[in-house]
C-alpha cells in the first residue's frame, strides 16, 4: 500500500510515488496510471514539488529548484560509491580490475564534482556535505566484511548498484527539459557514456561469478528505499532481512590480494643475487643505464603497494568533505597510473611478470595504523624523500635517448610533486577527522617514529613465493638489460 512500510504509514509526502507493478521502464515512464491518468514522470515530479513544497510552506516552488534537488542525490550516490568501491581495490587479486577500479573511482570523483558546481547554480541544490543515511547505509551494505568474496561485492558494485545510478541518469535525461536544462544534459550524457564503459569493462572479470544471492540483498536494499531518485516503487524489506554490516562490521584485511602473482615482503636491498632493485645500483654512475631503466620499471609497478594502502583511507573517513576525497580520488589514479607503467612496460623488455614479487610490506604494516598516519607517511615520507633518487634516475635514464621511458618518469615526478601539494593541504583536515590536535610537523615526526615501531612487528613476515632461481633479481635484470 502507498505510504506504508512494514506497518507504520509514512506521511504520505517523504515516501516516493507508487508507480505501480516493476514493469520495463520504458513502458511505465509512457503509460497512463489508470488511477489518475498520470504517467510515472509526471507523478515523480509531482512527487517532488510536493516535498519541496512542504519544506518552503507551501510557497510557488521555482523549476530550477525542483532540479537542483534531483541533481543533489544523484551527487551523493556518486559521492558513496567513491568513497565505498575503493574497498575493493586491496581485496581484489587480478591488477587489471584493481586499475579499473581506481580509474572509475576517479571518474566518479569527476561527476560529482561537476554535478555540484552544476547544482549550486540551481537553487534547490544543498550547501553541506551531509550524506542520507538512507543512502550511505546501502554502499556501506555493498562494502561487506572482511571475508567476503571481493569478486561477488564487485559483482554487488557493478551489476546493482552502478545500473541503478545509470537508470537514475536516463530517467533524469527524460523528465529535464533540454533546453532549459541544457548545461545538466551535456554533463549527464557525458556520465552516461561512462557508467556504460563501466561496466563493459569490468563485465569479463565477473563472468562465471555466482552473486545472485548477494545482488539480490542488495536489490532489496536499494528497493525499500525507492531507487536513487526515489522514482521507483518502494518495496519494503522481507521480514527477516539482516543488514551485513549490523552483523559483521567491515574491517580491513590484514594483508591486500595479489592473486596469482608471487609475493614477498620487500623488492629493495643491497643483494643483487636475493633483490630485483639493488638500492646502491640506482645511485652508482657506473650502473648500466639499461638497468637502471629495468629496475626502475619494477619499482613503478611496486606502486601497487600504494595504491592498496591509499585505497582504505576512503571508508575511514566517512565525513571528510568531498573535495578531500575528490583529491585522494586524483592520488589513487595517478599511483595507479604509474603502477601500470611497469605494469605494461616490463614484458616489452623480456620480463616474465610472474617472476616478479609483489612486495606487500607496507600495506602490512600501515593497515595497522589510523587513515591519517597512513596518509602522512604516503605523502610527507614516502613520496617527499623519493625526488632526490628519482632526479637522478631520469637523468641516466635520458642517456638512452628513451622517449616513452623519459616521458613516463616525467609525469611519475610531476603528480608526485602534487601528491605533496595534497599532503600539506589535507592533512591538516584528516588529522581534524582523528581529533588530532598537535602541530603538523610534530604529529609527522611522531608518526615517522610510530611507523619504525610498528615495521618491527608487522614488517618483513611475508615470505618469498618464488625461490631465487625463479624470482627476477639484480643480476636477472642485468643479464636481460645488457643481453644483446
Amino acid at each position: 500500500m502507498i505510504g506504508e512500510r512494514d506497518g507504520e504509514a509514512d506521511d504520505g509526502v517523504d515516501a516516493a510515488p507508487d508507480s505501480g507493478p516493476r514493469w520495463s521502464s520504458a513502458v511505465v515512464d509512457r503509460l497512463p496510471d489508470v488511477r489518475d491518468g498520470l504517467t510515472r514522470l509526471e507523478r515523480v515530479i509531482l512527487w517532488q514539488l510536493a516535498v519541496t513544497g512542504q519544506e518552503r510552506g507551501g510557497r510557488m516552488v521555482p523549476t530550477a529548484m525542483l532540479y537542483g534537488r534531483v541533481v543533489e542525490h544523484v551527487d551523493v550516490d556518486e559521492r558513496e560509491f567513491l568513497r565505498t568501491v575503493t574497498t575493493l581495490v586491496y581485496r581484489v587479486g587480478e591488477p587489471e580490475l584493481k586499475y579499473l577500479v581506481c580509474q572509475h573511482a576517479w571518474e566518479s570523483a569527476g561527476h560529482a564534482r561537476f554535478i555540484r558546481e552544476r547544482g549550486r547554480e540551481l537553487s534547490g541544490f544543498g550547501t553541506g556535505e551531509t550524506v542520507r543515511d538512507s543512502v550511505r547505509r546501502i554502499f556501506v551494505e555493498a562494502v561487506g566484511h572482511a571475508k567476503s568474496d571481493p569478486l561477488v561485492l564487485t559483482a554487488g558494485f557493478y551489476e546493482v548498484l552502478k545500473p541503478a545510478l545509470l537508470d537514475a541518469y536516463r530517467h533524469y535525461l527524460k523528465v529535464t527539459d533540454h533546453l532549459a536544462d541544457w548545461p545538466s544534459k551535456k554533463l549527464v550524457e557525458e556520465f552516461i557514456a561512462d557508467e556504460e564503459r563501466h561496466l563493459r569493462e569490468v563485465a569479463p572479470f565477473l563472468k562465471g561469478v555466482d552473486a545472485r544471492e548477494w545482488k539480490l540483498h542488495l536489490t532489496q536494499a536499494l528497493d525499500d528505499l525507492g531507487g536513487w531518485l526515489g522514482q521507483e516503487t518502494r518495496l519494503p524489506l522481507a521480514a527477516g532481512y539482516v543488514w551485513q554490516q549490523d552483523k559483521t562490521p567491515y574491517a580491513h584485511p590484514s594483508t591486500c590480494n595479489r592473486g596469482k602473482y608471487p609475493v614477498c615482503s620487500s623488492i629493495f636491498g643491497f643483494d643483487p643475487t636475493e633483490d630485483p632493485i639493488v638500492r646502491p645500483w640506482l645511485t652508482d654512475p657506473k650502473t648500466d643505464a639499461r638497468v637502471i631503466r629495468m629496475m626502475v620499471y619494477v619499482w613503478l609497478m611496486m606502486e601497487m603497494d600504494a595504491i592498496d594502502y591509499l585505497a582504505t583511507a576512503f571508508i575511514d573517513t566517512p565525513n571528510a568533505p568531498f573535495d578531500l576525497h575528490h583529491d585522494l580520488a586524483r592520488h589513487l589514479w595517478d599511483e595507479s597510473r604509474h603502477s601500470q607503467f611497469g605494469f605494461r612496460q616490463l614484458p616489452k623488455l623480456g620480463v616474465d611478470l610472474m617472476t616478479v614479487e609483489h612486495s606487500l610490506e607496507l600495506y602490512n604494516i600501515l593497515v595497522h595504523m589510523p587513515a591519517h598516519e597512513r596518509y602522512a607517511m604516503m605523502t610527507m615520507e614516502f613520496e617527499a624523500g623519493s625526488f632526490p633518487t628519482k632526479a637522478h634516475v631520469m637523468d641516466r635514464v635520458r642517456e638512452l635517448s628513451d622517449f616513452e621511458a623519459d616521458t613516463l618518469l616525467a609525469f611519475d615526478r610531476n603528480d608526485e610533486q602534487n601528491h605533496v601539494r595534497f599532503g600539506h593541504r589535507w592533512l591538516p583536515e584528516m588529522m581534524t577527522q582523528f581529533g588530532e590536535t598537535r602541530p603538523v610537523e610534530e604529529f609527522v615526526k611522531a608518526t615517522q617514529e610510530k611507523f619504525k615501531q610498528m615495521a618491527k612487528t608487522y614488517g618483513n613476515l611475508t615470505p618469498h613465493s618464488l625461490p631465487k632461481e625463479k624470482r627476477l633479481t639484480g643480476e636477472k635484470i642485468l643479464k636481460l638489460a645488457t643481453a644483446g
